[in-house]
This record gives structure tokens, sequence and C-alpha cells, in this order.
């Protein structure tokens, strides 16, 4: 309803209009550029657990279907603790808190990362630092395989749903950042324009070379990919690079000619004393604290430089009075050690004049912003021998993760990656003093992560581990655990099955204590058995798999006293623990 008025003495009478909308608007009463496609508002679980596995999904309407949603989110019981140190790996796992109760253990986590996400958000709501995450590009080559009828729409509604529920993560100053190539880049872009209150900047990752083709039939060799950063905060700016000053460029000396008549110039509230071009001269010497750097005032320094500002406004419009090159010395400018500095002329014939200036005293640092483009070429090239574990078209280098979780973060602060395949985001935050938490579903990314991390425990050598300012040596823990599985349980049951008996015991198990599809009527099953017996053994596995509700594979938190799921006792004391219920 978008209008509705009273009239007295009749009917009550409403406008009714059928549209797109945003939140309680139309989108045509709205200024903003929206994107909006089919399931929009819809939950994509993504139940996939092996790489080469497709799935007809089940899209959840969050407006028709929130009581399966809100089951759907509920928090999981967790299982299979594990704590690895520099001693290998040990079935316990007692989560490290800090003073204020929160938790301060690294954590690798098995499991789907939506339903992962949502069990997170009780103990670790707004203390992420930095979300960073590497999905599935959906190039129709990667393993992205859910719904390939509408493969954008379903791209799009599985990283809506963990988008959002990632913000409630991410700390006040924490950014998300999204990594992906051309086919989404544009897409992926308005989506989460939509869901963060600020986009910071995309950088641009050259990851091959112009001249390097994947294979020959490309219309276009894609060497480019894209960095997405985002933060919730309105007010929040990029980062600006901290450059260590040094001496190099202060290899200037100005040499007064003496006796030497000064002219004086009043300048505002300045007193500037003035020297013709053979008057002075300026040397070129080594370098040293002593020693003056020469700038030229073009550009943005004119305007945004309180040197360039002075020299435009009160020396500038002196060029008719005095020569070129004429020299004027001003007190009182920036915080070099002088306590002045040297304002010269713009030479015969050229446009720009300039100063010289000492070295600042106020930092040891330089401030300058990041380019939004980066060269990794060589150390994507070299990226499969990182980590000491093989991880074939998708393992990203840790000169990357270096870059970002330096660029925003600090010692100590806690990042998280919901799409960890190999675990590079792990294992660079863990030798750059970062806490950290991984999540992934496939069994395959989860042993290559835990053997890499194991390796950085160990003193990996590769990567970064060698920079000096890292110098990895080895040390620290993690530790792992998994969501609980109930679905998920048949399903490996059922690959497991040597035969049709052993699935047809699975089958009646299944019916008393699994999750079925919803449309499925168990009376029909049993009595078209011999149906399903005509069938051969890979296509009596495949069914049974089909009709288990993909929704329901793993156990929530508020069945883990009850009976019929069966929770160990290690399994309600790990759960106890992290979510800090009383046992």
């Amino acid at each position: 309803m978008e209008q509705k008025s009273f009239f007295y003495d009749s009917y009550t009478q409403y406008k009714n209009k059928v549209g797109l909308s945003v939140g309680d608007k139309y989108i045509k009463q709205l200024n903003d550029v929206v994107l909006v496609w089919p399931f929009k508002d819809c939950v994509l679980e993504g139940g996939q657990t092996r790489e080469e596995q497709k799935r007809q999904e089940i899209f959840f309407n969050q407006v028709l279907a929130q009581d399966e949603i809100t089951q759907l989110f509920e928090p999981k019981v967790l299982t299979h603790p594990v704590y690895f140190d520099a001693k290998g790996q040990h079935p316990d796992l007692n989560f490290k808190r800090n003073q204020q109760g929160k938790i301060c253990q690294n954590l690798i986590i098995k499991g789907n990362n939506l339903l992962a996400l949502h069990s997170l958000k009780s103990q670790f709501h707004g203390q992420v630092k930095l979300i960073y995450i590497d999905p599935p590009y959906n190039t129709g080559s990667d393993s992205f395989q859910y719904n390939d009828t509408f493969s954008r729409s379903s791209w799009l509604t599985f990283m809506k749903n963990r988008a959002e529920v990632a913000r409630s993560l991410l700390a006040p100053s924490g950014v998300f950042i999204a990594q992906c190539s051309f086919h989404q880049y544009p897409y992926l872009r308005l989506l989460l324009d939509e869901i963060f209150n600020k986009h910071l900047c995309d950088l641009h990752i050259q990851v091959r070379h112009p001249d390097r083709t994947l294979t020959g039939d490309k219309e276009f060799n894609d060497i480019i990919e894209y960095v997405l950063i985002y933060s919730n905060d309105i007010h929040r700016k990029m980062p600006f690079q901290q450059i260590a000053k040094t001496i190099d460029d202060y290899d200037q000396y100005v040499e007064l000619i003496d006796p030497v008549p000064a002219q004086i110039l009043q300048c505002a509230n300045k007193t500037v004393e003035v020297y013709l071009p053979e008057q002075y001269q300026v040397k070129t010497a080594a370098a040293s604290t002593e020693g003056l750097k020469k700038i030229s005032i073009r550009g943005s320094i004119r305007e945004k430089n309180s040197s360039g500002r002075f020299f435009v406004e009160f020396l500038e419009p002196l060029k008719a009075q005095f020569p070129a090159e004429t020299l004027f010395k001003v007190p009182d400018m920036g915080d070099d050690a002088l306590g002045y500095r040297y304002f010269y002329a713009a030479p015969q014939g050229k446009k720009n004049g300039g100063y010289y200036q000492g070295m600042p005293q106020s930092s040891d640092i330089t401030k300058k912003p990041y380019p939004n483009f980066f060269n990794f070429e060589k150390e994507y090239n070299t990226v499969s021998r990182q980590g000491s574990v093989e991880f074939r078209n998708g393992k990203k280098p840790e000169q990357l993760m270096k870059l970002l979780i330096s660029m925003f973060t600090d010692q100590d602060d806690l990042i998280l990656d919901y799409h960890l395949g190999s675990g590079t985001t792990a294992a660079t935050a863990h030798k750059l003093g970062r806490r950290y938490i991984g999540i992934e579903q496939l069994q395959n990314q989860i042993d290559l992560a835990l053997q890499r991390l194991q390796n950085v425990i160990n003193g990996d050598a590769t990567g970064i581990s060698s920079d000096p300012e890292v110098n990895w040596q080895g040390g620290g823990t993690f530790g792992y655990f998994e969501l609980k599985s109930h679905n998920q349980s048949f399903i490996e049951q059922i690959m497991a099955a040597s035969d049709s008996a052993a699935l047809f015991e699975i089958w009646q198990q299944m019916k008393q204590k699994s999750f079925l599809n919803y449309q499925l009527d168990i009376q029909k099953q049993d009595i078209y058995l011999a149906e399903f017996q005509a069938l051969d053994f890979l296509q009596q596995q495949q069914y049974l798999i089909e009709i288990l509700d993909k929704n329901q594979l793993y156990v929530n938190l508020s069945s883990l006293e009850d009976q019929e799921f069966v929770c160990s006792l290690t399994e309600k004391q790990l759960s106890q623990a992290f979510y800090q219920l009383k046992g």
C-alpha cells in the first residue's frame, strides 16, 4: 500500500501498487542505484560438501519461511575438538579467554560457512577488525555449482546472506574485503554498496603477466583481479602508508655570498629576506641532517600544502618585480629544525617555482596514500610452494595478505576468513601476530589448512617468513572444531555403504532419525520399495541423498540435550564452554 486516504461518510479507499522495492520504498522513489535479482530476499544455505558436487539449492524466502530460517540460523552443536601446538595435535580444546571474557584462541572451524557465521555471533559480535574472503568466482569452472539455471542470482544470494551476518561481526572500525575476478565484480560492488555503510577503495591486483595466457580459447587475457574494501563506519577512511624518513633527499645546501645586503619584504605577518640570483648559490653534496630537500611547487602542492599556498599568495605575484630564481628566506614555515625555508622564483623559461626545506622534526615517518594498483605477478607465479601444501587454481600469495593485514590491523587484532581454502589468510595472520578464525566446509581444503598451519607452527620458511620485519621462526597455537552434523552423517553413511542391503538398513534409520525433504511421503516410499530395489547401487545412493533435507545437515544447539541426537559428553562440554552455557 503506497497510500491510503480516509473520506468521511464513505468506505476506506486504498490505492494499491505492485512493484520492486528496497525496504519500505519502491525503487522508483529512490535516488540510489540498487541491484535487484531473483531470490534477493531469500536464503541460500550452500550445503556443498565436495568440490565436484552440484546442488539444486532450496531458497527460503525471508517473509514466507521465517520459521525455517530461524531454525536454520540457530547456533549449532560443536564436536571433534583438537588443539594444535609445536608438539602436534591433542584431542581436547579449552577456549582461552581474556579478562573481558572474550575468546582469544585462534580457531579453524569445519562446517557450512553461513551456519558457522551465525554460530559465531553470540561470542564475536563487533570484535573482528578485518574480514577477508576469496569466494568462488562463479566462472563456470570453479567450485560454485548451485542452481545452474540461475547462476548469477544464486551466487549473489549466496554472497548476500553471508556478508550480512559477517557485517554483525565487524568491529566499529573494522573492514570487509572481498576479492573477485571481472565475472562478478560490478554486481558484487553494487551488492556490497547496499550492505555496508562506506565503500573505501577498490584495489586492482595484477595476478599474471600480460603475455601469459592460461588457455588459448579466451576472448581476452584476464590479468587483473579486484579487491573491494568496505566499512560499517561512514567516517572511516583509507589508511596511509607510513614510510620511515631518510636523509637521502636532503643533499642541497644554500650558501649566501657575504656580505649580503638583503632586501626586506613584509608578507602578512612574516618578515621575508630577499636574495637576488648573484647573492647566493646552491650546491649539491652528500646528504645529511643539515641538508635541504628541493621541492617544486606544482599540482596539489599549490593548494593543499601550507608552503605552496604561501608561495602562490605572496611570492609568485612578485615575478614582475624580481628576476628568475630570486631566493626568499621565510621564517616560521613548517617544522624544520632550521626555523625557516628558502623559496625560489621560477627559473628562466620555467613555470614553477619551489622551496628548500630541512628535515621535519615532528615525526620520523612520512605518510603517503596507497596506490589502487599492485603488481603481484611474481608472487602468484611462485605461490604453489607457499605453505608446503599443494592447492591448484585458488591459492593466494602470503605477500598479498600481508599487505592487506598490515594496512588495516595491528598486533593481536582479530581476522576472519570464511572461505578459508588452503589457509593463506590464517597462515599469514599467524606469522604477523594477529588472531584469526577460518571457516571451511570442504574436507580436502580443511586438511590442507590444518597441515599448513601445523607447518607454520613448526617454522615454515616459505611465503613471508623470510621478510626482515617478519623473520618467522615458528610457534603459536590454534584450535579446531566442527559443527556437529545430523543429516550429513547419513550422507557419509550412504557414501560408505558397500551394498544395497546396507543402504536398506540406512533407510530404516533415516525414517526414524533424519530430516527428509518436506515434499516426501514416507508411506509411498515403502509402497514403491520394489522400484527402489530395481535401481542399480549408485542410483540407490543418489536417491537416498536427494531425499535428505540439506538444510538440516547440522544439530542445533537447542537440541544439545535431546536424546534423539545423542550428543556426547565431550560435545556438550565443548558447546557449553564456547557459548558460555551453564552445564
